[in-house]
Formats: structure tokens, sequence, C-alpha cells
């Protein structure tokens, strides 16, 4: 048996205490007073987020993949910022994967007993072809779950680099991880329900960590998401406002170039700049790893458009 209340995220909260008798607006402003508290916990984990970041990025420059594992709660959150990734930075679909205890109807279906078996998360592993290169990121609040265990126990025995995200320092997952990512935002406003800050806490650090590796992979030009998948309207919008921000030029140039460019903002952005064809781009990027900024920098003649010299 479990003992919960060794377990940091099961601890109940005093401040709270009262709110099953509190009004709507009180209830609200208790559960507000304490989200305040997250993004600060956050802030002292960011040196064991930049080291994961770090990590990350240099096995996907050789070939590896970011692969989310967890139960719950924590493993909606790893299979959502892996879904988010394709549609926002264009990657393929496989570059980053989330693994979800119980499968993909546990997305929408509680699974809980799924998270004890420690022998399934090696397996979801195998199932994906998990390797060296790859990276795993176990996601667990409390920091025991024996299906991320396993998961850990497997991706360490290939020589994979394996972080932890928890909110328990200390804990097994924690102690089990090349790189421990263990935010504390405190007990929950209702006990052990670590959908609340423990969720948003660790929310925000999968935010950045795919966030920042994009970023270092050239999936961004200034603060733009220049590798956007114009796959509805709305980002077809957004691939014109990019280049229209990026270069200056009017709404009609820009989807005329990104016609040219078969609709690559990135490519789009570096023909402007640049004054070259689709084709010079796509070798310029190609010569960088697809940075925008060492694209334009890069090219012979030096040329580029006022654009570009006053954003420097």
């Amino acid at each position: 048996m479990v003992q919960i209340k060794t377990i940091g995220t099961e601890q109940r909260n005093p401040n709270t205490l009262e709110i099953d008798r509190a009004d709507t607006a009180e209830i609200l402003r208790l559960m507000n007073e304490e989200d305040k508290k997250v993004a600060p916990a956050v802030e002292q984990v960011l040196p064991q987020v930049e080291k994961a970041v770090d990590v990350i990025y240099a096995h996907m420059r050789c070939g590896g993949r970011l692969i989310y594992c967890g139960c719950g709660t924590s493993g909606r959150l790893g299979v959502l910022d892996a879904s988010e990734c394709p549609p926002t930075f264009g990657v393929e679909p496989g570059l980053v994967r989330g693994v979800i205890a119980g499968g993909p109807d546990a997305l929408t279906n509680a699974a809980e007993g799924a998270e004890d078996h420690f022998e399934d998360g090696a397996k979801d592993l195998q199932a994906l072809d998990f390797r060296a290169q790859d990276v795993l990121v176990g996601i667990a609040a409390s920091g025991r779950t024996p299906y991320v265990l396993g998961a850990m126990d497997y991706a360490r025995a290939l020589g994979a680099p394996v972080i932890g995200l928890t909110c328990c320092p200390g804990s097994a997952i924690d102690a089990a991880a090349d790189i421990g990512i263990a935010p504390q935002p405190g007990p929950e406003v209702v006990t052990g329900s670590t959908r609340l800050k423990s969720g948003t806490a660790q929310k925000m650090v999968l935010n950045m960590l795919s966030t920042a590796v994009m970023v270092k992979l050239g999936k961004v030009y200034s603060n733009l998401m220049v590798d956007v998948c114009a796959s509805n309207q709305k980002l077809v919008a957004r691939a014109v406002s990019i280049v229209c921000c990026a270069t200056g030029v009017s709404p009609e140039r820009a989807r005329s170039v990104l016609d040219e460019a078969g609709f690559s903002a990135k490519t789009a952005i570096v023909m402007i700049l640049c004054g070259v064809d689709a084709g010079e781009a796509h070798a310029l990027l190609q010569r960088v790893d697809g940075q925008v900024s060492a694209a334009v920098l890069s090219r012979p003649d030096g040329v580029q458009t006022d654009a570009f010299v006053r954003r420097l």
C-alpha cells in the first residue's frame, strides 16, 4: 500500500481547509492565490530545464526523438505538448511523441489502474522502437508511478538520456533521472488533485522544453513561428502575417511569394530579405540548418534588405 502521507503532492493545504463552505467568489479567489505560486516554483528549476533542453537539442540534431511518458493528467499533458509540435513548428509527427499508460483510450477515459504496471512502460517504448539516440521525459507529479519508472529503466538500459519531471524532489523518479526537474508549487487546493497546481507546473515546463528546443532548431525567426504548417484558413492567414511582420511587405506581396515558396513562410522570408528565388532561398537555408538569420547573413554577396538590417 502506498504511504500517501509521505508524498509531497498529497499534503493538505492549510489555506483551503474551509473551501467547502466558501461562496463562489471565495473559491475562485483561493484558487487564484494558489495558482500564483506556480511560476515562482518553475523559476527555481530553470537550471535543470536548461540542461534538459540542451540534451534534447543535441540528440535531435543527431536524429533522435523526444518521447514523453506519463499516466493520467501527466500523460495527457505530455501527449498534448507533443501533438502541438507539428502544426506549430512544422516538424514530422514522430519527432515528439507522447505515451500514456492505458493507451489512446486513456486520453478521454480514466485508466488509473494502468499506472501500476511497471513492465508496461518498457513495452510501450518498445512499440515505438525507442532507441539510444532518443530522449525520454518521464512525467509524474508524485514521482513514484511504476509505469513511468519502468519506461525510465528501459530507456536507461539502452543508454538513452532520461529526464524526470515531477513535483516531488528526491522522489523515485527524480532520483532515477539523469536530469531531475521538480518544481514545488505546494499542496493542492483540493488535496491530491494534481491536475491543479502540479499539472500547471508540469505544463509550463513541457512548454519550455519543446519550445526552447524548436527555437534552437531554427523553427522560430525573431519571435515568429516560421515553420508553421498552413493547414487551415486561420493558419494560412497567420503565414501571410508572419511574412509581412518579418519583411515589411504587403499582404498581397507576402501571399504571392508564399505561393512561389510552396507556402513555406521560412523560404518566403529568405526570398524577400535576400532578393532570391525559391530554389536559392531553400539552398541558403539548407546550408545553415534552417536558421533564417544565418541564411540571410550567409548570402555570398552580403546583400540583405532594409527590413533585415533594421532588425539587426
